[in-house]
């Protein structure tokens, strides 16, 4: 058989790998939509180069400002997209889309990370390039950064991290490890594994969005090599992993489908977050009907408009030392 025709890994939805070194990405990562001013919004997007030596970009997203004051500043999201660490990227049609109507609901100022992608970049370099995308970010609470629109409208000292799938898993391993407090931490339909299955991921009638058995090879896959399923890595809740009371925020978001088959990994997060001895406060937020990523695929829908309310409201949201829950309002604190 032509080695150009022989599929030596399949992954569907997301990729398919070929014998002769070909790789074929389905879903999201041949699509680049441009940065620009969208003038429905007001929003104003750029790329900006974060580390020439990996070649370590990310798409920054801007809010209108006119409504705020001179010297106002606006919390800090940064974004991990989702794609099973091997499609996808911040140029996308659904991640620019949905990074942009984040910032229109949250006015916050976000970072849409590309970091590399497997299989020509295999884990451990989507971590490596979270955590040097999280670094650039926080310099510019030092001085005066290279990026203007962090230093001169980011606060710094309130950053998020967020993302979704993949990207879920990404942004709960740079707060593990983050050394600086992070103000919030948003996972959706997070990416977390293990050996042995829970109640959903086992003897499914319905056909899910993604299949329990292609998520068991995902994560090998990732790594170009066998790794142990209950890495803390993919799976935080392992005997032996690291405890969650050492999370380094003070607020988590967990959004889970009822139709996802990683809906339970993400109930038993909070679950295990909750009893940990952490001293922080997690939401869950569970979509009824809903399969992976749904918010994405159907960003119109009801459910996703109430996703996107619930995420914007807690990316608005602060609380002051005494423990006082206060809000942004249309920019404005």
């Amino acid at each position: 058989m032509d080695p150009s025709k022989e599929i030596a890994v399949d992954l569907l939805p997301l990729l398919r790998t070929y014998k002769d070194g070909r790789i074929e990405r389905l879903y999201g990562s041949n699509d680049f939509v441009p940065p620009s001013l969208d003038t429905a919004t007001g929003v104003t997007s750029k790329d900006v180069l974060i580390d020439p030596h990996t070649n370590l970009s990310a798409r920054l997203f801007l809010p209108d400002l006119t409504s705020l004051g001179p010297s106002q500043k606006l919390p800090v999201l940064i974004y991990y997209h989702g794609g099973g660490f091997c499609v996808q990227s911040p140029f996308s049609p659904l991640y620019h889309n949905f990074v942009n109507s984040v910032v229109v609901e949250a006015k916050v100022i976000a970072v849409s990370v590309n970091y590399r992608l497997a299989p020509e970049h295999p884990l451990p370099a989507a971590y490596e390039d979270a955590a040097r995308a999280l670094q650039w970010v926080a310099a510019h609470a030092e001085g005066p950064g290279p990026e203007p629109w962090l230093a001169q409208r980011g606060e710094i000292s309130r950053v998020f991290l967020a993302g979704d799938s993949a990207g879920a898993n990404i942004a709960h391993n740079m707060a593990m490890r983050a050394k600086a407090r992070i103000e919030g931490l948003v996972l959706i339909h997070p990416h977390f594994w293990g050996s042995e299955r829970l109640g959903c991921e086992k003897d499914r009638a319905d056909k899910p969005f993604l299949e329990a058995e292609v998520v068991d090879r995902l994560w090998p896959f990732a790594w170009g090599s066998a790794v142990e399923s209950d890495d803390p890595q993919v799976n935080p809740m392992a005997e032996g992993a690291p405890s969650l009371a050492g999370l380094g925020c003070g607020r988590v978001l967990v959004a889970v489908a009822e139709r996802d088959v990683l809906r339970d990994r993400g109930r038993a997060y909070c679950k295990a977050l909750r009893g940990s001895g952490w001293s922080g406060v997690v939401e869950l937020l569970e979509t009824e009907g809903e399969d992976h990523v749904f918010h994405l695929l159907n960003p119109c829908c009801d459910k996703a408009v109430e996703m996107m309310a619930r995420l914007a409201g807690f990316l608005r949201e602060w609380r002051v030392d005494d423990g006082t829950k206060m809000s942004i309002t249309n920019g404005s604190r």
